[in-house]
């Protein structure tokens, strides 16, 4: 199968020079391009230097967005997501490849704690890995990694849906799951980054939450709201029950309880409809 490995850079210089010669002597066959998201550094001369075909950008427009111009220009039936920072080894390309080969329609480089970029990092992943198991009743041994092979006709399917800034494997893996397509995860050991990481832990602490709600959104909503949507029927009848007996009243603080409950029940239903309309294709 035709095979075209993508790597969305920013900045990295540094990494792509030990990394290109080490992955075209790896993979001499397959087409590899490198996204240049508005770097500012020598990305350009260092993929002419090693043949390399590179998809410029004039200025940042995202992870996302480097992601979905490279597959949009890649030729290959199956397609390989890997970063540029010099973590992946692409000597494990091949075991993601071997699996794909199974009968995978993708297949996830899943880190252990170890390949965790600092405890925040690996705390933050763990409850996402978690929320997404249960969401889906199936095992996400990773949700964020960007080391991926997968094939190109079902991930064109969901480029659409693809956010132009941080984390699209959330996005891509959800919607994987959601249209029943087949997902394997393959342990890999990952490497330091060279060079400085671009997460901000407080502006991505914020992105970081706001992934918790996708993970719900891109799946199914209900799974999220019907649970919020009890919770507050439970505290509104608590309350309704504790006031009634000790002062023989519905007060206000019950109503708005009992109110929410409805509410977020009724935002659910309409999210469901809502998902399923996106899935429709």
């Amino acid at each position: 199968m035709p095979i075209s490995i993508i790597l969305p850079a920013k900045n990295e210089a540094a990494a792509l020079r030990d990394l290109l010669p080490r992955l075209r002597a790896a993979r001499p066959a397959d087409e590899i391009i490198i996204v240049d998201d508005g770097s500012t550094d020598d990305t350009r001369e260092i993929c002419a230097a090693n043949t390399v075909r590179c998809l410029s950008s004039p200025y940042s427009m995202g992870n996302g967005a480097a992601i979905k111009r490279g597959a949009r220009a890649a030729n290959g039936d199956v397609l390989v997501f890997m970063d540029a920072d010099g973590q992946h080894d692409p000597a494990h390309i091949e075991r993601l490849l071997a699996r794909l080969e199974q009968g995978y329609d993708m297949v996830v480089g899943a880190r252990d704690w170890s390949g965790q970029a600092g405890v925040g990092r690996g705390m933050a992943n763990t409850l996402y890995n978690r929320l997404a198991s249960w969401m889906t009743g199936h095992t996400v041994a990773d949700l964020t990694s960007g080391f991926r092979a997968v094939r190109a006709e079902k991930f064109l399917e969901f480029l659409h849906l693809l956010p132009n800034g941080f984390s699209y494997p959330t996005t891509i893996t959800m919607a994987f799951f959601r249209s029943a397509y087949a997902i394997a995860y393959e342990s890999i050991a990952v490497g330091k980054r060279t060079g400085k990481s671009h997460i901000r832990p407080l502006r991505d602490g914020i992105r970081f939450l706001l992934i918790i709600f996708k993970i719900a959104t891109l799946y199914s909503p209900f799974k999220l709201f019907l649970p919020a949507s009890l919770v507050f029927f439970g505290l509104g009848a608590l309350n309704y029950g504790l006031t009634y007996y000790y002062q023989q009243r519905f007060t206000n603080m019950s109503a708005l309880l009992l109110s929410a409950a409805a509410i977020v029940f009724l935002i659910g239903l309409v999210s469901e409809q809502i998902t399923s309309l996106t899935y429709r294709r």
